[in-house]
């Protein structure tokens, strides 16, 4: 019985946990007194009936035994439901309670460990609890008083808990369905020193008796001194003096109004809110914030609070105790959105991830070495991204050439940020066509042409190289990354086509139809860089859309198993399109026209790698990405500030250098497996003109056809009278286009 009614009242929630304690307790209370007014007005009533004995005897004797029968139950009811709530109180709240004098003596927290696959250390969250107690006389007013308007603004005035608080979080709770705090700073001290951080009703009560209790034996200025000094400002830093050190190396007493607000805004969520997240500018919100509340109670002026905020902070660096800096915050952020902030901090989670040490660190040096080399070509970051095409598992994060370069946004991490792909998204739109009729063969006219749109201005693509190649297989189109072909196939069957194929193969930010026309095959919608790999390890995964995976398991530090990753792929893909358009990544000799035979896109010993380029039409971003069985690596060049760059060329310059040379690291020393030909695709000769089957004396070529593509027409012999031929033609090459068409979507 004891479980169930912990268990209802554990679902009811914080709010209603309040509730609860007001319904019940103060009520009881009241109800006792009450009784016992009734009994004593019952007493002297019956006394006086006594005194006059001779009248109405028989109503007399029968109605006061008849009171006294329903005062006798009232007085039962009312002491056993107090002995229920006392016994209750005591069982559920008093027992084992700790004593509010065990401030001085708590057991340390537990820091979180995170790992590589290979067990090798990558960051200790609170690693060590760096905390030097500082006075509160020592401490700047700034400081206490922006922490007040952050946290506590009626703190010197309420017995401990705040009633405003309360119901301000139960309204809150209500409106948003979520549960959120109304505590105090005694409260948090409580909760961070004295309790656990679960959410039950238990906890809760407890907490407010202890926060009353201290309230009792400290003094204010006591209890936010042990504040200030025990809470926790993000990583190793605990207490405001190591706060102010780990941030911007200098005592708190030398801390400004800017420094001071941007500190009490910390500890609502040390993870969101720091400046070296992955989110930086959520610092500055949170800063601007506590600064808005510090003019509200009248703490600091309007000018005063303006001025802070436009003053520009230096933070020092936080090398030390790092590695895979941007992996490590990225984790961090999962493990916070997932188990909370203070499970993060505290609870001692034992986390495996799939990060390789050895590739990340090999692709850091890489990126930093290569990015700097690119200076003359308004070049100033880069990044790279290596995951397990098969299980999605992300083997190596590099966010930026230099994580800890703040002042010039190094801790952002470009790979979770949108950005324009360029040509490396024309692969949805060919995986698409392939799985719609059009072949590796099929004939496309690369020449101008302009599509005119209702309403909108002409739009007339052009190749990357401003050249026109006429006639052109799909293999060369996409091989070539030729611009003029890839928007007629688009412009074949629609914009709409394209959007749908892209969202199953993994990209999540194509959300508005309306926001895109036919240069969405070049670039024209952005993407995040770890979208942009789901795509691509579908591809190399034969059709299965892998889900990214950064942790393996994650234990509490007693060894218990509180989570362990399934690698999960879901088909979206015909493994023969996939297979098709792997075919025509990897041929070097359909490329070479463009990029050469001896490209940066070509890893030696290792033909079985298939790789696309890509650069957005404003050069503001230079992709390259490619895959063997094993292993898929995604770069990127730019600008954080997205400034454009000057003319990087694909395969020779940007991102495919850095490619190269992180792909040739992962692979050397190991064998090349080409890939191996599915059932229901067959390799046929064909004519290098037409793409269907070859008559006598004319030149040939092998190519792949899915088996119910494979062309059954002969090409057109030189005999045949020329309205046979043109016949022919538009039968054969459905996509050759004058030199203007209309296109309405």
């Amino acid at each position: 019985m004891t479980k169930v009614i912990k268990s209802i009242l554990s679902a009811l929630g914080k709010p209603i946990y309040l509730l609860l304690s007001c319904l019940i307790f103060l009520p009881l209370v009241v109800i006792s007194k009450i009784g016992s007014i009734k009994l004593k007005k019952r007493r002297k009533t019956k006394a006086k009936k006594i005194k006059k004995p001779h009248k109405t005897k028989p109503k007399k004797i029968r109605f006061p035994k008849l009171r006294f029968a329903k005062i006798k139950l009232s007085i039962f009811i009312t002491l056993m439901a107090i002995l229920f709530t006392g016994f209750a109180f005591y069982f559920f709240i008093v027992k084992d309670m700790p004593s509010p004098r065990q401030l001085a003596s708590r057991n340390p927290e537990v820091s979180t460990k995170i790992y590589d696959r290979n067990g090798n250390l990558l960051y200790k969250i609170y690693k060590d609890k760096n905390r030097t107690i500082i006075p509160l006389t020592q401490i700047p007013d700034s400081v206490k008083l922006a922490t007040l308007a952050a946290e506590d603004a009626e703190f010197y005035s309420h017995p401990g808990f705040s009633v405003k608080g309360i119901f301000r979080a139960i309204i809150q709770d209500l409106r948003s369905g979520s549960i959120q705090g109304g505590s105090t700073i005694t409260q948090q001290l409580v909760k961070n020193t004295l309790l656990s951080s679960e959410k039950t009703l238990t906890r809760k009560i407890r907490e407010l008796i202890l926060s009353i209790q201290i309230e009792t034996i400290y003094t204010k200025d006591e209890i936010f001194g042990m504040y200030l000094n025990e809470v926790s400002y993000g990583g190793t830093a605990y207490g405001i003096e190591e706060a102010s050190e780990s941030y911007f190396g200098k005592s708190v007493e030398n801390l400004n109004l800017a420094e001071a607000a941007l500190l009490a805004g910390l500890p609502q969520s040390p993870t969101t809110f720091s400046p070296f997240g992955s989110n930086p500018e959520l610092a500055f919100e949170r800063q601007r914030e506590v600064l808005n509340l510090m003019v509200i109670n009248k703490y600091i002026t309007e000018e005063q609070a303006l001025s802070a905020a436009e003053e520009k902070l230096h933070f020092v660096s936080r090398k030390t105790g790092i590695k895979a800096p941007h992996f490590v915050m990225y984790i961090r952020q999962i493990l916070v959105d997932k188990y909370g902030e203070e499970i993060v901090e505290k609870g001692g989670l034992e986390v495996t991830t799939s990060l390789d040490l050895s590739i990340q660190e090999a692709s850091e040096q890489i990126v930093k070495s290569e990015v700097d080399k690119l200076g003359g070509l308004n070049v100033g970051n880069g990044a790279a991204l290596v995951i397990s095409p098969e299980t999605g598992e992300i083997l190596a994060m590099v966010g930026s050439k230099n994580y800890f370069a703040v002042e010039e946004d190094g801790n952002v991490n470009v790979l979770t940020s949108i950005r324009q792909p360029g040509s490396s998204i024309k692969v949805v739109n060919y995986a698409y066509a392939l799985s719609n009729g059009l072949t590796p063969a099929s004939i496309i006219d690369d020449s101008p042409i302009t599509f005119y749109t209702p309403g909108t201005t002409p739009y007339s693509p052009v190749n990357y190289d401003g050249q026109y190649r006429g006639r052109v297989t799909l293999r060369t189109a996409l091989a070539e990354s030729r611009n003029i072909p890839a928007v007629k196939v688009l412009a074949s069957y629609g914009v709409t086509k394209m959007i749908d194929q892209g969202q199953k193969m993994g990209i999540t930010t194509w959300n508005n139809i309306n926001d895109y026309g036919l240069s969405l095959t070049l670039g024209g919608g952005g993407v995040t860089a770890m979208d942009l790999s789901k795509v691509y390890a579908t591809i190399a995964n034969s059709g299965k859309k892998p889900e990214l995976i950064s942790i393996l398991e994650v234990k509490d530090y007693k060894g218990r198993v509180l989570e362990k990753s399934t690698p999960e792929a879901e088909e979206v893909l015909d493994p023969r399109i996939a297979f098709l358009l792997t075919d025509i990544l990897k041929d070097n000799f359909a490329r070479a026209p463009e990029f050469g035979f001896n490209s940066y896109l070509v890893v030696k010993n290792h033909p079985e790698v298939a790789v696309k380029t890509g650069t957005s039409n404003d050069l503001r971003d230079n992709w390259t990405v490619g895959y063997n069985q094993n292993y898929l690596v995604l770069t990127w060049v730019g600008n954080n500030d997205n400034s454009p760059m000057s003319r990087v060329a694909s395969g020779v310059t940007g991102a495919s250098p850095i490619w190269n040379k992180i792909m040739t690291t992962i692979l050397n020393g190991e064998p090349s497996v080409d890939w191996d030909a599915l059932d229901g695709v067959s390799k046929i000769n064909i004519c290098t003109t037409t793409g269907t089957l070859p008559c006598n004396g004319c030149t040939t070529r092998q190519e792949w056809f899915l088996d119910e593509g494979v062309p059954t027409r002969h090409c057109v012999p030189e005999t045949e009278p020329d309205s046979q031929k043109k016949d022919k033609k538009d039968n054969n090459n459905i996509l050759d286009s004058g030199a203007s068409t209309r296109f309405t979507r």
